[in-house]
């Protein structure tokens, strides 16, 4: 595959003070297969259809996205979770492509469906915005948040991959942030898709990492900063 784009691409160095982590739609709603998208699937008779989808939510998801919350936690870096779904009970507030979803799946403000899952529950303090599209800046005040804080790059986690997480970071891109894919603690329904949309956010977008990669480089700024 080509790959002359990706020697264009900025760098994306992070560290304590002007990074944050961005944790996308980690909720009951599409992120749990008794719930939402997980329990339709079931009543259809079609949840095997999801299980790499479920599968790599339990038991990559999760681990990661909790390891990165537990790092940026006890380094003071900055935290940010994303949600998905509407505001009100009749969807009235859905745009047109995202309504059937949401409806198929109760995910309205008020449900489990809605919530973020417990393990990834945010501490207080910790912000949480929520959008009813795919990208966390259309229609948030994400963007606003970021500026505020004197943040300048960010690290997207969650589902999906290709469509709200790599959107997030797509659209935080085109502002001016230094994004980063955390490739292990991101999800979508098959490998495939996975590995396609991490080799386009590589051309020109931002960079794509492991969870242990972002940590120790979040340590090692840590250190630094003692140090000095």
């Amino acid at each position: 595959m080509s790959n002359y784009f990706e020697g264009f691409t900025a760098p994306v160095v992070l560290n304590t003070r002007t990074s944050a982590l961005v944790v996308v739609d980690m909720q009951y709603a599409s992120g749990s297969r008794f719930h939402g998208l997980g329990k339709l699937l079931s009543d259809q008779c079609q949840l095997e259809s999801a299980d790499y989808r479920f599968d790599r939510i339990d038991t990559l998801l999760i681990p990661n996205i909790g390891k990165l919350l537990a790092a940026f936690r006890a380094s003071g870096t900055h935290i940010v979770h994303l949600t998905v779904g509407c505001e009100r009970s009749d969807y009235s507030d859905a745009p047109r492509h995202m309504r059937p979803l949401f409806e198929a799946t109760n995910n309205h403000a008020g449900t489990r469906e809605h919530e973020i899952v417990d393990p990834l529950k945010p501490l207080p303090g910790e912000p949480v915005f929520n959008k009813v599209t795919m990208g966390g800046f259309a229609s948030t005040g994400l963007g606003a948040h970021l500026t505020s804080k004197g943040i300048s790059e960010i690290i997207v986690t969650g589902v999906s991959t290709n469509n709200c997480v790599g959107m997030t970071g797509m659209e935080a891109t085109d502002r001016g942030f230094g994004v980063v894919v955390a490739s292990d603690a991101s999800g979508t329904c098959s490998d495939r898709m996975q590995l396609a949309f991490e080799d386009t956010f590589r051309r020109l977008w931002g960079r794509v990492a492991t969870t242990d990669e972002i940590i120790a480089e979040i340590e090692q700024f840590t250190k630094l900063g003692v140090a000095a």
